[in-house]
């Protein structure tokens, strides 16, 4: 298939979030819209920096919202991450601030989780439990040689009343008690993320488009790997943003519903 600039496009990476629902609701068209796409021979894998949900329960969510959908089709920030520790750190002692699926999520690969200062590994994530003891674990778990990872840069999260603190800010908070930026964040728009969606997809980067509510992560991603990339006004990203912004995406539309009469 070929867009409307001449690229000879394949696969369609879409955010879920803020992009294909929002507060657990479909935005209108986006179902429709996937079917469409679907249809005309695109490739399409899901891929979402919310780290609270397995890829399986992903699946299961999207198929509830009438998206034909398997685990293999999403990469949350939860399977970038867990990725990332078992091929770097298999056998380290990890401390976890994150939900409780998340700690599951990693125990049944195979990671160790302790809440014992000496752990190696320090993972921050989104957490609705996170406090000043959360605090005082980072100051004592993380010295010069300790591995700190956030799962995700997302400072905040669209909810129904508009958005809630995500990961970012918990990241944020811990480095600021320790004093030292993470050594890696996963999730968009990390590599470790791109190159996951592109080994689903099973295309290079230039035959893929990214589709997302946020400059600074989904269309970052894409920009960084040659990708096109796709904004959409269903989210955290105010269009109007995108004449100051260092990624300029390719398409701004008002929402996922307009995404197939642009291509096909």
């Amino acid at each position: 298939m070929t867009d409307s600039d001449g690229c000879d496009l394949a696969g369609v990476v879409l955010d879920l979030d803020g992009t294909v629902y929002r507060a657990g609701e479909p935005i209108p068209g986006a179902v429709e819209a996937i079917d469409r796409l679907r249809e005309a021979g695109y490739s399409v894998v899901f891929c979402s920096n919310t780290p609270t949900k397995t890829p399986a329960e992903y699946a299961d969510l999207l198929s509830e919202m009438g998206v034909e959908c398997g685990p293999d089709d999403v990469v949350p920030a939860s399977t970038v991450t867990r990725e990332y520790l078992r091929r770097h750190h298999p056998e380290e002692p990890t401390y976890l601030v994150g939900a409780p699926s998340l700690a599951a999520y990693f125990e049944a690969a195979g990671q160790e989780l302790t809440d014992a200062p000496d752990a190696s590994v320090f993972v921050a994530s989104w957490d609705e439990r996170f406090d000043y003891d959360e605090m005082q674990a980072a100051l004592d778990c993380i010295g010069e040689d300790t591995t700190f990872l956030g799962t995700d840069p997302d400072r905040t999260v669209p909810d129904e009343d508009g958005f809630m603190p995500g990961s970012g800010a918990i990241i944020a908070a811990v480095a600021g008690t320790v004093g030292r930026d993470p050594d890696r964040v996963l999730g968009k728009p990390s590599e470790e993320a791109a190159r996951a969606v592109l080994d689903r997809l099973d295309l290079p980067a230039e035959r893929c488009l990214v589709v997302g509510d946020r400059l600074d992560t989904d269309l970052a991603m894409g920009a960084d790997l040659g990708m096109a990339t796709a904004l959409v006004a269903t989210g955290v990203t105010d269009p109007a943003e995108v004449t100051h912004a260092p990624v300029e995406p390719d398409y701004v539309l008002d929402s996922l519903a307009e995404l197939p009469d642009r291509l096909l």
